[in-house]
């Protein structure tokens, strides 16, 4: 039995295989301006017997290829737990949003918190911060994680925190202290959501944040936690995903 699961965001596009349980392929590509298209040459790469789609544009599977659907924060919950089986917490950082969810000792959502009204502290953010400092985005967090200095960060609109960034450059402000100060302002937000829905560990950092080494370096810091990261924690939900297809062709 293979099955598939298609993660359709609003940054990156994520399809993984798993086949008896185990994960055996995964691709992720940009979302771009024809997300029907992009989904349809990620679905051609791979054989599969069972498709579930999930994310912003789970939607779009679900018209495009009958595809049955399940919600961001069930397969992020269950692909997390499948990497560190005894999962508690997971925090995603995506494109657009940041999902806090904390699962009971059996595994199920117990309660979560969203917030996908605003990009500030997402990986949209961080992209704008990281244009308006002149870094490429992977350059980012090792520039501010080797900060020596941290410059505060007043504003957490987007919009506005970029028209900060490039004032504080224009007053000669060192870029990379500036950049740890955008870092320290995201994790700040985040760090509580956390607290308010309670840290329980394990916990498990997923979603293209989770590439950022200063992210994850001040999260632990702040919080006093280990954070467990998977080698590839952009397709975590669309781990979930193909292990829900997969438990769900298995009982049909």
């Amino acid at each position: 039995m293979r099955a598939a699961g298609l993660d359709i965001g609003s940054r990156t596009m994520e399809l993984v295989v798993v086949e008896d349980g185990r994960l055996v392929a995964w691709h992720v590509t940009d979302t771009n301006h024809q997300p029907r298209a992009v989904c349809a040459e990620l679905v051609a790469r791979e054989r599969f017997n069972a498709l579930v789609a999930t994310g912003y544009g789970r939607g779009l599977a679900e018209v495009a290829f009958d595809a049955p659907t399940v919600t961001e924060i069930k397969a992020h919950g269950v692909g997390a737990r499948w990497l560190h089986p005894t999962c508690r917490t997971v925090i995603d950082v995506g494109g657009q949003d940041t999902k806090v969810i904390v699962l009971d000792g059996e595994g199920r959502t117990a309660r979560f918190e969203m917030n996908d009204r605003c990009a500030a502290g997402t990986g949209r953010f961080l992209e704008v911060m990281a244009q308006a400092l002149s870094y490429e985005i992977a350059e980012l967090g090792p520039a501010a994680l080797a900060a020596g200095d941290s410059i505060k960060i007043s504003s957490m609109c987007t919009v506005f925190a970029e028209s900060e960034v490039v004032s504080l450059l224009a007053k000669g402000k060192e870029r990379d202290a500036v950049a740890r100060g955008v870092h320290d302002a995201i994790v700040e937000r985040a760090a509580a959501v956390l607290v308010r829905n309670g840290v329980v560990e394990p916990v498990v950092f997923t979603g293209g944040g989770a590439l950022n080494v200063c992210l994850r370096s001040l999260l632990e810091e702040r919080l006093n936690v280990k954070l467990h990261v998977a080698d590839q924690p952009q397709i975590v939900g669309a781990l979930g995903a193909a292990l829900i297809a997969e438990s769900q062709a298995q009982a049909a």
